[in-house]
């Protein structure tokens, strides 16, 4: 059985009496009003910490950092929502007319060295898909056939550093520069 179930992993693992070491927080993100289209690529911004991309539709899309604090509210928080427009302000100073619709926190697992967990849980039979943060929706197709050979075969070489004994061993893998936001 695998279990990768974004934010909540830690509640389901608890129900099986699995701690993990992984922490729930609300990742800001809002979308605006209709804009005639004039942006066709993501821009994202490791300097003032902001991602924008304009749906077909037209609206904006944002997002920045995450809540520091664990919750696993959905919703936005105000100084999180002021500093993500403030940046993209500066990347583009006609947003400062924009107008916001919108705004929530998803939630997303983070592990202490910012890297996935993709191994064996210390329950048989269950194999965990976690800990991804905010890059987990960039790393979808790579993951999700490492997690699959690993669910088939027992073993995947590519998960072999994920696993959860790096925590114990002190073997951590150092991604928080990788998505060029310190999330």
């Amino acid at each position: 059985m695998g279990l990768a179930a974004a934010g909540h992993t830690t509640t389901l693992a608890d129900k099986v009496g699995v701690r993990l070491p992984i922490q729930s927080h609300p990742l800001q993100a809002l979308v605006s009003e209709l804009y005639e289209q004039f942006l066709n690529c993501v821009v994202m911004s490791g300097a003032v910490h902001v991602y924008v991309s304009q749906a077909d539709k037209g609206e904006l899309v944002m997002g920045a950092g995450m809540d520091t604090f664990n919750s696993y509210a959905q919703r936005g928080s105000v100084h999180i929502v002021e500093r993500m427009l403030a940046a993209a302000v500066e990347l583009f100073p006609v947003f400062a007319r924009m107008r916001v619709l919108r705004t929530w926190g998803g939630i997303v697992d983070v592990s202490p060295d910012a890297s996935p967990i993709i191994d064996r849980a210390p329950v048989d039979g269950l194999f965990l898909n976690c800990g991804w943060g905010t890059g987990g929706f960039k790393a979808t197709p790579g993951s999700g056939w490492t997690y699959a050979e690993l669910i088939a075969t027992g073993e995947s070489v590519l998960a072999r550093p994920y696993g959860l004994d790096r925590f114990t061993t002190g073997a951590l893998i150092d991604e928080h520069g990788a998505a060029a936001v310190a999330h």
